[in-house]
């Protein structure tokens, strides 16, 4: 794949390609626009494989602010097409020389580990977008056509419209369809933590939603054995505010089974902490006591 392939007066506009791709619209507020030292360059480029990375080498001394404004603007109005990296050349310039970059702004797209210089020099947003929707035309000939997570979320931008059904689902109680909505997201971007937070909330309110806690306590002291007796206690506790309760139940569950068993009690268990949220200290505490448990 040369320069010498790109041909901007036959791309896609960007919007197409993503339109093509029948994703589910960025959320607000996302960026795809990622920071990229000599310390992270192997990192990112190995992304590649997944999705095209396009990286732009730059100077603060290139006077060329308004690209790399026009380049953050595609990147994210392409919603995860491509993934940009932005090179300081003065704090890394070990990057440059290794391709063999003379002057900056230089623009470089990689797919599948295999580079697509761009262009050198300055570019309109039109024109930029032009060359951008050819190396997108290549990726997907090459079957890169996997889409790049958000990089950071503007938590002011607003509502996101991804979650739209989602909520709506919960506020009717319906948490079984929620649960699939948020499948429907994750489908998608399989590492958004919004989603996986949310799906998990889902699912627990979908387990004990009919269930009577006293109950089914009742049933998990009665038969300490029973592994889905026991999973329903712990669904009941967390609902019920005793967090550390739940955490400790599947953790010695986690010591006492093994194979399959200790498998599904594991994964129920990160669950919970999906609902709980990562920060929480109930949650560092048994992410510690997990690791005991397994190893």
């Amino acid at each position: 794949m040369t320069a010498a392939g790109f041909n901007p007066s036959r791309a896609l506009d960007l919007s197409g390609i993503v339109a093509a791709a029948k994703s589910p619209p960025p959320p607000p507020g996302a960026s795809y626009v990622i920071d990229v030292t000599e310390e992270t360059f192997e990192a990112v480029l190995a992304q590649s494989s997944r999705y095209p990375v396009v990286l732009e080498l730059n100077s603060p001394r290139a006077n060329a602010q308004a690209l790399s404004e026009a380049m953050t603007e595609l990147a994210n109005e392409a919603g995860g097409a491509f993934l940009l990296g932005r090179v300081d050349v003065d704090a890394s310039p070990q990057i440059a020389a290794a391709f063999g970059i003379q002057a900056v702004p230089a623009v470089i797209g990689v797919v599948g580990g295999q580079l697509a210089p761009l262009w050198q020099g300055t570019k309109s947003k039109e024109e930029a977008r032009a060359y951008l929707g050819q190396l997108l035309q290549a990726a997907s000939a090459n079957g890169v056509v996997g889409r790049a997570d958000p990089v950071s979320i503007d938590a002011d931008a607003g509502p996101d419209p991804r979650f739209a059904e989602a909520d709506a689902a919960l506020a009717e109680g319906d948490f079984t369809r929620a649960v699939a909505e948020f499948d429907k997201i994750l489908a998608a971007s399989p590492s958004d933590p919004e989603a996986k937070a949310g799906r998990a909330q889902a699912a627990l309110l979908a387990r004990v939603s009919l269930a009577d806690p006293g109950a089914v306590l009742a049933k998990a002291e009665a038969a300490p054995t029973d592994l889905d007796a026991q999973l329903a206690a712990a669904d009941a506790e967390l609902i019920g505010g005793a967090v550390e309760q739940a955490f400790d139940r599947l953790i010695t569950l986690i010591r006492n089974t093994s194979g399959a068993e200790r498998e599904s009690v594991r994964v129920r268990l990160l669950e919970l902490f999906e609902t709980v949220g990562a920060a929480d200290p109930a949650v560092l505490k048994a992410r510690r006591d997990l690791m005991s448990a397994l190893f």
